[in-house]
């Protein structure tokens, strides 16, 4: 059965509309209604947790049926990159972060972008890269809002800016090495 919906999909409207991609579409929509919601409502919560179960079954759908591409892998990810900005936007102006950990922020994202130029230079195409260090930072930063009730900041954010930076800069040396074929899945 799912074959037969899955061959009508791709045929209707190309390996760019499948399943994976729906759900990982849905992040986005997620994302931007967080907007709408005050901060740690439970429907901030909600929509939040939605967007994270979104992020981890959309891959694995892909794999198991046999849709996995680089576009969606692209949009994978500039759905995650437009979930954390949206959530920055709305948690930066009422946390008291401490300045030095905005300033490691600021230089984890300097580090990424440079990642991001890096590899379209060298490739002239979008690398990204999915690597076993860039999935746990991923999972710890999701974990982050959802902890801050019970662990202060100051020290929840060491531990989150400490794996992403070493996974931006694992990143970075994957991508100028040329390995990141080999690490990547």
């Amino acid at each position: 059965m799912w074959h037969l919906i899955k061959t009508k999909l791709l045929s209707r409207w190309g390996y760019r509309c499948n399943m994976a991609n729906i759900i990982t579409i849905f992040r986005f929509f997620c994302s931007i209604a967080i907007l709408s919601v005050p901060l740690f409502s439970p429907a901030f919560y909600t929509l939040y947790i939605l967007a994270g179960i979104s992020d981890m079954i959309d891959g694995a759908i892909a794999r198991k049926t046999d849709t996995v591409s680089d576009f969606g892998s692209k949009l994978d990810t500039v759905a995650d990159l437009v979930l954390v900005a949206i959530c920055l936007i709305k948690m930066i102006p009422v946390l008291d972060i401490p300045s030095w950990l905005l300033i490691w922020i600021v230089i984890i994202a300097l580090i990424k972008v440079i990642n991001i130029i890096s590899g379209y230079a060298m490739r002239k195409e979008f690398v990204v890269i999915h690597s076993m260090m860039n999935k746990v930072t991923g999972l710890t930063l999701f974990l982050l809002p959802l902890t801050l009730p019970i662990i202060d900041l100051k020290y929840s954010g060491i531990f989150v800016c400490a794996l992403a930076s070493f996974a931006a800069i694992e990143e970075g040396h994957l991508i100028r090495s040329g390995t990141e074929k080999k690490l990547s899945n």
